[in-house]
């Protein structure tokens, strides 16, 4: 019987060779660090037995997007704008007004993909000025939010509105907020130091091409960043967990939030603000791909277990990096669990709750409300064990906020008698009583 650890080189052996790969790294990481890792073939073919390392750079590419987002996001926390402003409001000289730094985010603004001109022809990228003048020629291809549409035209744009805010350059801006505090000290706009060859593999021969290092000028924040797997577990941590130094865990899960379906056909995939989100079987995994001459990359996180699963290959045309990922961090969490906490007694009971605990009904429904670790939680008898709990938090005297769960959001308030004994409650205003009664029987 295979080991986690034969599967997942077996998994990874094989996507490189049918994948005809010169060189990978792929690993699976959690708490940031790696659970498992392994570099195949060559970080650079004319000394094939060289393995790529955890230190090696590749050019992840489009996985810059969820940093530059993280950005917005920062700012956004600050007071700095909303996600509704619209892009003319902090550069006043782009067109396209109605644009939202959400629609943005989320790739629905309908504008076309890439930069006025053929960049992907020429190899040559606009600077600064030259792409907020060509986004005012671009074409919008879509009505906003009609469909899901990659924009890197419009992610750099976002890049600019950090700058714009933040006063200093994009760069300026990222390693000061994110790969500073992260100690991301491998992470640079383009290479630098030691860092893999990228190739492309003609389809009927077996001589790699070396392909291009590309110097993205204006569009660096949608692609523009080589990183190492040891940077990107720091990465992948900071996604299940972040730090509240750069990012409070609010506004992750806010930017975990599906926008948009991507995968129109089976729902298998969404996008969020910055983050892909994809489904494999019961799990979500949050993360990103990235494309680039001669390196292909993918970082997937699932964030309930903090497993996160990363490929880095040194091709222009590779295996699908995100089911590649997924496929290996999957299997780690099937195989080998993160175990739960032992179970632990919970504080006294505050006096206020006590009257709350047991069963209750609404809508004809029973719901069991508990109080676990001094909080109070409802849970439908019959709702499946994926789904969680509702959880509350006292806002005043008898009056508490479902903040997660069932009713997210909503208020619960307490009726009490004379006596200080709870009649009925009232969540998000229905009826919730002790007995079970048709709507209206109360009355």
């Amino acid at each position: 019987m295979e080991t986690t650890t034969q599967r997942l080189h077996r998994i990874a052996l094989d996507k490189q060779v049918k994948g005809r790969v010169p060189g990978l790294f792929a690993g699976v990481l959690r708490a940031g660090g790696f659970v498992w890792q392994e570099g195949i073939g060559s970080a650079d073919v004319t000394v094939p037995q060289v393995r790529p390392t955890a230190d090696d750079q590749f050019l992840v590419a489009s996985n810059t997007k969820t940093f530059t987002a993280v950005l917005v996001m920062q700012l956004r926390d600050e007071g700095k704008l909303s996600l509704d402003d619209t892009l003319d409001q902090h550069l006043p000289e782009v067109a396209h007004g109605g644009v939202t730094v959400r629609q943005a985010l989320a790739h629905v603004t309908g504008l076309q993909r890439e930069p006025v001109g053929d960049v992907w022809e020429t190899l040559v990228n606009p600077d600064r000025e030259q792409l907020l003048a060509g986004f005012n020629d671009a074409e919008r291809v879509h009505r906003p939010h009609q469909y899901f549409h990659y924009s890197n035209l419009v992610f750099s744009v976002l890049g600019e509105l950090v700058a714009r805010i933040d006063g200093r350059s994009w760069w300026e801006s990222l390693r000061a907020r994110i790969l500073d505090p992260l100690e991301m000290r491998r992470t640079t706009v383009g290479p630098s130091g030691s860092a893999v060859t990228g190739y492309y593999v003609p389809p009927h021969t077996d001589v790699p091409v070396v392909e291009p290092v590309l110097d993205l000028k204006a569009l660096a924040p949608c692609g523009g960043l080589a990183s190492t797997a040891d940077d990107m577990a720091r990465w992948s941590s900071f996604v299940a967990s972040p730090v509240e130094e750069v990012l409070a865990a609010d506004t992750l899960a806010e930017m975990c939030e599906p926008q948009i379906v991507i995968d129109r056909e089976r729902w298998a995939g969404a996008f969020g603000l910055g983050f892909m989100l994809i489904r494999s079987g019961r799990r979500t995994w949050v993360g990103h791909t990235g494309g680039m001459p001669g390196h292909i990359t993918g970082l997937f996180t699932h964030r309930e277990s903090g497993t996160g699963g990363l490929v880095l290959m040194n091709t222009t045309s590779a295996p699908d990096p995100a089911a590649f990922a997924i496929e290996l961090a999957d299997h780690v969490v099937e195989h080998d669990p993160v175990l739960p906490e032992p179970w632990r007694p919970g504080p006294p009971v505050p006096e206020d709750l006590a009257g709350l605990t047991g069963v209750w009904y609404s809508e004809g429904v029973p719901f069991v409300f508990s109080v676990k670790q001094g909080r109070l939680e409802a849970r439908a008898q019959a709702l499946p064990e994926h789904k969680p709990s509702s959880v509350f938090e006292k806002v005043d005297t008898d009056v508490y906020r479902t903040v997660a769960g069932r009713e997210h959001g909503e208020l619960l308030r307490v009726t009490r008698a004379a006596d200080g004994t709870v009649t009925k409650m009232n969540w998000a205003t229905y009826l919730v009583t002790r007995e079970p009664f048709a709507f209206g029987q109360w009355l």
